[in-house]
């Protein structure tokens, strides 16, 4: 018996790093997955290797209609919707001088607006069975998972666009717990430090993705990577299963009595301005 067993889940940007690790352990515990990424092949492959009982949404979700289209993908397979961990994203650094509109509205769009349409396009399916179970007298716990980041709780110097839009995810977050607590719908965040992804590779030249109708560079430079880790108490960055098993808590019943929280999964680490 698995821990997820007669769940379904959707996890956004789950065809690599982070969210692909947090798709496979929730399918290897016996959850239905709908595998989402920006690149269709990498989602469809990503499935593939998890195996069980997966779907896949291949597209941007920043694009309109999109996030009613994956929820659509999980209720339609599967036939319901227990678990959401709104994952997906990426970064457009420059100090804010130097920073263009169309750079820090795109933060917002997939990091802010993305989750949100996905959860109100979610909430009928996570609501209306609660309804019906409070009905009888049960109690069916249902998960909600955002994905911050320490520059959202901390600041970050060169990510004005992508801080404001982590910081908006943990309002939003708090709010829906207030919302959604009665249908015992736990909503809770994350906020990440540094975790060994594609986005924080070292540098080079050819470390590019394409989002849309633009090359989108990634990646940190190697003194930077250094200086980070060096910063954290335990000594260097977290795996992306390191950093899957704080949502996986988050998605399981060992939370049901935690809600409205951000857990900091950052291996310590501190600097910056705290509220």
């Amino acid at each position: 018996m698995g821990m997820f067993d007669g769940k379904v889940a959707i996890v956004t940007g789950s065809g690599r790093g982070i969210g692909r690790a947090v798709a496979e352990s929730l399918a290897a515990q016996g959850a239905a997955v709908v595998v989402n990424d920006i690149d269709v092949d990498v989602a469809e492959q990503a499935a593939k290797e998890i195996g069980g009982r997966v779907a896949v949404f291949g597209g941007d979700l920043a694009a309109d209609g999109a996030p009613e289209q994956l929820v659509d993908t999980a209720v339609r397979t599967f036939g319901q919707l227990d678990i959401v961990v709104n994952n997906a994203g990426y970064t457009l650094d420059a100090p804010i001088h130097k920073m263009s509109d169309r750079d820090f509205q795109a933060m917002l769009d997939i990091h802010t607006v993305a989750p949100f349409r996905v959860l109100r396009a979610a909430a009928p399916h996570l609501r209306e069975p609660a309804k019906a179970e409070r009905a009888e007298g049960r109690e069916v716990f249902r998960k909600v998972v955002n994905v911050s980041s320490v520059a959202g709780t901390m600041g970050n110097a060169g990510q004005a666009n992508y801080s404001a839009a982590k910081s908006a995810v943990i309002g939003m977050t708090k709010t829906l717990a207030k919302e959604w607590g009665q249908f015992k719908i736990n909503v809770n965040a994350v906020a990440f430090g540094f975790v060994d992804t594609r986005l924080t590779v070292e540098k080079t030249g050819d470390t590019v993705v394409r989002v849309g109708d633009r090359e989108v560079r990634y990646g940190i430079p190697r003194a930077m990577r250094d200086a980070i880790a060096a910063a954290i108490p335990l000594g260097r960055a977290a795996t992306p299963q390191e950093a899957a098993g704080g949502v996986i808590f988050l998605c399981s019943p060992w939370s049901n009595y935690v809600h409205g929280q951000v857990l900091n999964i950052t291996g310590g680490l501190s600097s910056g301005m705290d509220s």
